[in-house]
């Protein structure tokens, strides 16, 4: 959090430094020479290009130092209180929303020239997936309608049969200030192809604003044993997640690459059970906010939480996302089950959606 906030661009965005998550968004590695390598070299003095992505990302972890500054408090030890990180946040938040919205979705970076990457002003790679879903899965956008908007962009210009794309339109040719990105053929790797590490974060932003039929949806259009049924186009294990599916640009458009390569089935797992399923632990104990199709009658779930167990029954009674929860038998306010008592070893949980 320190390393960020001590190195921060002219627009109030974090530095991109070589790269941020996409490590083949070489921001200061201009390189016209055959076999240099993009991810150790840094031949820009690296203070200008920023990442929107890495501000959606601190703005996350704002909110979870937050809540821990909160709940730590050791004595003779002195830490940075809770409403240090908040403040930090809006900071952050005020830079994004004069630099970092577009207009129809978050902007992805600024160059080492100051101009904009994932805007409407370029003419290749004018929108990113990356900041639409970390920026809303840090609550940008939720309550002035932003983050729908960023999201029905996604649907409109990356969404596809096969998974969300990294970027459109891809890069037709190299680029030397945007470095190795722009070096993979149009619908490969990082140059637009459906990249599915980051469609849960797609997938849990939709959640934010309570859409769990899109969330649904593209899950399964990335889930491999879902893919199985069109194997002969997929053409990867039905078992495991690839690291790239080929993009829309590309000529073998719906094939996997890199299976086994990729952490896409750790943040799947996230997606689904705390988001989509809504089942996620806390610090004051396990909450049960569903956001699930609008088709689900409903669902069954077992959680191991602290040493109980949690048998959660889901009836759907409404069209919506509101969910009503007694505990063995008692309502409860929110969506937060209280702790029980220590000899506790089982809870039985009802939640109706409404």
């Amino acid at each position: 959090m320190r390393y960020t906030l001590e190195n921060i661009g002219p627009n109030n965005l974090p530095l991109i430094g070589r790269a941020d998550w996409n490590d083949c968004l070489n921001l200061n590695c201009f390189s016209d020479t055959p076999g240099q390598s993009f991810q150790t070299t840094e031949n820009k003095d690296g203070r200008i290009a920023e990442s929107v992505f890495i501000a959606g990302l601190f703005m996350l972890s704002c909110q979870e130092m937050a809540e821990l500054a909160k709940l730590y408090q050791p004595d003779g030890v002195d830490i940075l209180p809770s409403n240090f990180y908040s403040e930090k946040y809006q900071a952050m938040e005020k830079a994004v929303w004069a630099a970092g919205w577009d207009g129809e979705w978050f902007r992805r970076a600024y160059d080492t020239f100051g101009e904009p990457i994932g805007s409407q002003l370029n003419a290749e790679g004018q929108i990113f997936i990356e900041p639409q879903g970390m920026c809303v899965m840090a609550g940008l956008g939720v309550e002035n309608g932003k983050a729908r908007q960023a999201l029905d962009s996604v649907e409109q210009h990356l969404a596809t049969a096969h998974g969300i794309v990294l970027l459109s339109p891809a890069y037709s040719s190299y680029h030397l200030r945007l470095g190795e990105i722009s070096s993979y053929p149009p619908g490969f790797k990082e140059n637009g192809s459906v990249f599915c590490h980051s469609n849960p974060w797609i997938m849990i932003a939709e959640t934010k604003i309570g859409r769990g039929d899109k969330a649904y949806d593209y899950y399964k259009r990335i889930n491999p044993s879902a893919r199985e049924a069109i194997s002969e186009v997929h053409r990867c294990e039905p078992y495991v997640y690839a690291q790239t599916i080929a993009g829309k640009e590309a000529p073998t458009f719906g094939e996997a690459k890199n299976s086994w390569l990729t952490g896409t089935a750790s943040w799947n797992y996230v997606a689904i059970t705390q988001h989509i399923l809504g089942i996620k632990p806390t610090h004051w104990g396990l909450s049960v906010s569903p956001v699930i199709p609008s088709d689900w009658a409903g669902f069954k779930a077992e959680r191991i939480f602290r040493k109980v167990k949690y048998r959660i029954s889901f009836e759907r009674a409404g069209p919506g996302n509101r969910a009503q929860i007694t505990v063995d038998g008692q309502p409860v306010e929110g969506c937060v089950i209280p702790l029980p008592p220590v000899e506790t070893t089982e809870v039985k949980v009802m939640v109706t959606i409404n």
